[in-house]
């Protein structure tokens, strides 16, 4: 666990910090540095899954620019893409969605951070938006990434809590099995739909969204 981490290596220092190298010294910082991030990440999960449960959670809904908000989210979560390439193909001219802005970028915060954690590396990441091909009042948003994929039997459990898939790539990759839950939650309560499909290692992450009306 990360407290398990951070309580070892501030030991290490505390005890012999003035026997250890200045690299070592730093190595050690880091790791408490990303350890404690991680723990962040592990309580907020935990409490918004806890604020969508207590059905307390207030959405301000709003006209929503879809490309505007991807090409933010991608600008912000750029940096750990390293070696893969992200892409982003939206249909000019589509109209907003009507959704939460703040929970609509954390659901793609979630999607994009996901497709780069779990795709090779030099491969690249599509996000795309369209009009949904069986109605067109619904915006259609797919993240793609090319990776290790998903067996088609947990193609739905994956949104469940803390669910994740016991393979060799999963395994490198730390997680708490609670962002698809958060992401699922989030979408069904702005009234969209969101699933997956995966198939020649190739995965797809497709949330549908109502477009924004006057009526609305």
């Amino acid at each position: 666990t990360p407290l398990t981490s951070i309580k070892g290596f501030a030991d290490t220092l505390l005890n012999a910090g003035d026997r250890l190298g200045k690299e070592q010294q730093k190595k050690f910082l880091s790791i408490i540095k990303n350890q404690v991030d991680r723990l962040t990440r592990l309580v907020e999960n935990l409490l918004t899954v806890t604020k969508l449960e207590s059905k307390k959670d207030k959405s301000i809904y709003k006209a929503v620019n879809i490309k505007e908000l991807i090409n933010i989210t991608v600008q912000n979560i750029q940096s750990k893409a390293q070696d893969r390439k992200i892409t982003v193909n939206i249909l000019k001219n589509l109209p907003p969605i009507y959704a939460d802005s703040d929970k609509m970028e954390q659901i793609m915060t979630n999607l994009i951070d996901n497709a780069i954690k779990y795709s090779y590396p030099n491969t690249e990441i599509i996000i795309s938006a369209n009009f949904a091909k069986d109605n067109p009042d619904f915006i259609e948003i797919n993240v793609s990434n090319q990776g290790i994929g998903i067996p088609e039997e947990y193609l739905t459990s994956i949104f469940t809590k803390f669910s994740r898939i016991d393979n060799p790539l999963t395994r490198q990759v730390e997680g708490t099995g609670l962002g698809l839950y958060i992401t699922k939650s989030l979408v069904d309560g702005m009234g969209g739909k969101i699933s997956a499909k995966s198939n020649n290692n190739v995965t797809i992450f497709t949330v549908t969204m109502p477009v924004a009306t006057p009526e609305k």
